[in-house]
């Protein structure tokens, strides 16, 4: 009798061990699949965030946004208002479009992304370098003349590390430098206000277009170089001067993008030219009465034109990179092709200015 209780006992607690097992593994098996579910319900919605971040803003009337920014702020549209707001645009876009300023996230999405952050620091190369010229240039008479204060400030906060999460981030220095070039537009548009000023003339357009030059010839070299390609290196060694009537040695060398900044390069140049296209167009507006003069104002509308055939939609879901002349496409190629055309198109502006 003692036997059999002692036996059904066991069997009782061996069926409560199982029951409890069985719970224990259905319990977990239900929580690793809720957690499965939920990180790919995460990943899902980080991707389409991630993509609708990566959305490149599209143009900008450069003359209507000028004209409604300064009714809006009740100031006078004068010589130099279009150029500096239109900086001011260039640069405000970078902190107000889909997803804010990416370069410096620490985060998912904006940690996976690096198409867009690459945009970003192509619009950021231009802004940099017509802050300096509208510091070094166009605001000031000549060369021994006092720099603005506001654009004096205003060109090292555009200059600031563009990867800097927190004191300061760069964000902040970046709207601290928007906001030294309104002051500079709010004197500028004041007749009563005779210490801010604009000069529209053909040397300190030169001047900031030799920059500009510079830049888009070393923007096209890195996107030629996609493909790579044996160039000759006519560098000479530091401290080796080359004896009289001896050759200077020509050595080959192969120079070619890696792979994986490929995408890196193009995007840079999207950005490059989103900005300086809108640039140019605020230029043509301040500078109509010297481009018309030298018979610029063609050579403007078509740098114009090439960087906006930049900014054309890109269909593929990867920048191909193709060779030359094989089955796939060759994106890099083909902005080095529009830049290429802008820059030389440049080149022959700059002759204008000087020469014509």
């Amino acid at each position: 009798m003692l036997d059999w209780k002692k036996r059904t006992e066991g069997l009782r607690d061996n069926v409560d061990n199982s029951v409890d097992g069985a719970r224990s593994y259905f319990g977990g098996l239900w929580l690793s699949r809720a957690l499965g579910t939920l990180l790919a319900l995460y990943l899902l919605i980080a991707l389409v965030v991630g993509w609708y971040w990566s959305q490149e803003p599209e143009l900008f009337p450069v003359q209507q946004h000028s004209q409604a920014a300064a009714e809006a702020a009740q100031r006078k549209l004068t010589v130099g208002y279009t150029t500096v707001e239109t900086v001011k645009q260039v640069a405000s876009t970078l902190l107000t479009k889909p997803g804010g300023y990416l370069s410096n996230d620490l985060a998912p999405p904006g940690l996976w992304l690096d198409d867009m952050p690459s945009w970003e620091y192509g619009v950021l190369v231009q802004v940099r370098d017509i802050s300096r010229a509208l510091r070094k240039d166009f605001a000031r008479s000549q060369s021994q003349s006092t720099e603005d204060p506001d654009l004096a400030k205003a060109e090292p906060r555009f200059n600031f590390d563009n990867k800097s999460w927190a004191l300061p981030a760069s964000e902040d220095e970046y709207a601290e430098g928007i906001k030294s070039l309104d002051r500079y537009l709010a004197r500028l548009s004041d007749p009563s206000q005779a210490n801010a000023q604009f000069y529209a003339r053909a040397d300190n357009l030169n001047n900031w277009l030799g920059d500009t030059a510079t830049r888009l010839g070393s923007l096209s070299q890195r996107l030629s170089a996609s493909v790579g390609r044996v160039r000759l290196n006519t560098d000479v060694e530091p401290n080796q001067p080359i004896p009289e009537g001896q050759i200077v040695p020509v050595r080959e060398e192969e120079v070619k993008t890696p792979w994986l900044q490929i995408d890196n390069v193009f995007y840079e140049a999207r950005g490059q030219a989103w900005a300086l296209s809108h640039i140019l167009r605020a230029i043509e507006v301040d500078f109509a009465d010297v481009l018309a003069k030298k018979n610029a104002t063609v050579s403007v509308r078509q740098i114009i034109r090439e960087l906006e055939a930049a900014q054309e939609p890109l269909w593929s879901p990867m920048i191909l990179n193709g060779s030359g002349y094989g089955v796939l496409a060759n994106h890099s190629l083909v902005m080095a092709n529009y830049i290429s055309r802008a820059n030389a198109a440049i080149i022959d502006l700059r002759t204008l200015l000087s020469q014509g």
